[in-house]
């Protein structure tokens, strides 16, 4: 290995702790802390401060690129820009309810799946049929079948817990957001990821903006142009909902009492963590050149779900749950972690 690709293998690995880590600083509110007031700011710096400050500073003339692709690229960015935000959203919400080990879980497991079938169903079709497409076609169903037993873990977990309830109960403000039952928490996993995955399908539709902010600027730069459009399509829905949250639930003041400093913090380093993590993956995909695909792709997202997972088995999450149920998600993360490496094997196949 090449001492470029060993620096960009570094990175995919720095990217992943980033991406499997953003989520832990919300262990870090008081319980009474309602879900919007963390995650309000957090959507706010990552799909508006951030890029509205780095973009242009990163990009030359991002304006004029943006002028030269037309409307209807932009369009299509910033919708399926706005899907990834309901992802996002959601897997917000899933961390609230169900906890980082098995939200990121299923979170990672869905993006993967639909990530990877809705592009290649969408723009390579005849690929489907062939001896990559049928690895890539393994891949998927390992990590889907990788993504029920996720599920069944977090089932068993819930009903270990439920024959041995705390002996405190778990203080809550009313405007707080409750815990549903397991199976709705699941349900919100997986549907963030699916909706996550949007991200994939929006970076294909902004090719024309790659192609043209490569004229002028190195790739890692020109990557701005993409996914800062990207971001501000999520803005719309994830900042959308925080605002309406934030006035249904009377929370506003909850960011001007004390404590609230600490708060925003907590948020700016969550969303530091996950736009460093978009940074890095892209970075460390340029310097890999040809093992991108076949190495830096299942780097990032295997170590992504076991460093989440880490965190979460750190944090407690599974602190009293059976070990039947412990068992189920050590096989749920190893069988997403051997469905990745197929599909990265599957699509380094493709001709290029």
């Amino acid at each position: 290995m090449q001492p470029e690709q060993v620096l960009g293998f570094g990175l995919m690995l720095l990217g992943a702790v980033c991406g499997g880590s953003f989520g832990l600083p919300s262990k870090f509110v008081t319980d009474d802390t309602p879900w919007e007031v963390l995650w309000g700011p957090f959507f706010f710096f990552v799909t508006i401060l951030i890029p509205v400050v780095v973009a242009p500073l990163v990009v030359q003339d991002l304006g004029g690129v943006y002028a030269r692709v037309g409307m209807t690229t932009i369009a299509t960015v910033l919708i399926f820009g706005l899907l990834w935000g309901l992802g996002s959203m959601t897997l917000g919400m899933s961390f609230a309810f169900i906890g980082l080990s098995l939200a990121y879980a299923l979170n990672y497991g869905a993006q993967i799946v639909f990530g990877s079938m809705m592009p290649l169903l969408l723009f390579d079709a005849d690929e489907i049929l062939t001896r990559h497409g049928g690895v890539i076609l393994a891949g998927v169903a390992v990590c889907v079948v990788g993504v029920a037993v996720s599920g069944r873990a977090g089932i068993l977990k819930d009903r270990s817990l439920a024959t041995d309830p705390p002996a405190e109960p778990q203080p809550a403000a009313e405007t707080a957001i409750r815990r549903p039952r397991m199976l709705i928490g699941l349900t919100i996993g997986v549907l963030s990821g699916i909706l996550c995955a949007c991200y994939a399908l929006a970076s294909a539709y902004a090719e024309p903006i790659s192609d043209e902010a490569g004229i002028a600027n190195a790739p890692w730069r020109a990557a701005w142009a993409v996914t800062a459009m990207i971001l501000w399509g999520g803005a719309v829905s994830a900042c959308l909902y925080c605002i309406v949250q934030l006035t249904r639930n009377k929370t506003w003041g909850y960011l001007t009492r004390p404590g609230a400093g600490h708060v925003l913090g907590l948020a700016a380093v969550m969303a530091v963590l996950h736009d460093a993590a978009i940074f890095l993956f892209g970075l460390g995909w340029i310097h890999l050149g040809d093992l991108g695909v076949p190495v830096g792709y299942p780097v990032f997202m295997s170590f992504a779900i076991i460093v989440g997972n880490v965190h979460g088995f750190r944090t407690g999450e599974w602190k009293g749950a059976s070990r039947q149920s412990v068992a189920w998600i050590i096989a749920g993360i190893a069988l997403l972690v051997v469905g990745v490496c197929l599909l990265a094997q599957g699509k380094a196949m493709m001709p290029a």
